[in-house]
């Protein structure tokens, strides 16, 4: 894997613990698509480091299991400010 790759998968897998950030939310801060994100953090990231990738994966577990009610609350807000 190119040097170049293996920075942004560490960059993109600290901002996300950091930020507890999902998919959407850390592509659109290091401006590459959801797919890239999600290959990195699920494909790539356990080949290069296993304890920062299980960090990871817990953060987007939970966020997928919170997504039904994040987007329910958008729609939500949607029709209130109607």
């Amino acid at each position: 894997m190119q040097d170049y790759i293996v920075e942004r998968i560490l960059t993109v897998a600290d901002y996300t613990i950091a930020h507890k950030a999902t998919v959407r939310a850390t592509a659109k801060q290091f401006g590459i698509s959801k797919s890239t994100v999600h290959k990195d953090l699920r494909d790539r990231l356990p080949e290069i480091n296993p304890a920062l990738s299980k960090e990871v994966n817990a953060i987007l577990d939970f966020n997928k299991a919170q997504r039904h009610l994040r987007g329910g609350l958008a729609t939500k807000r949607k029709y209130q400010e109607r």
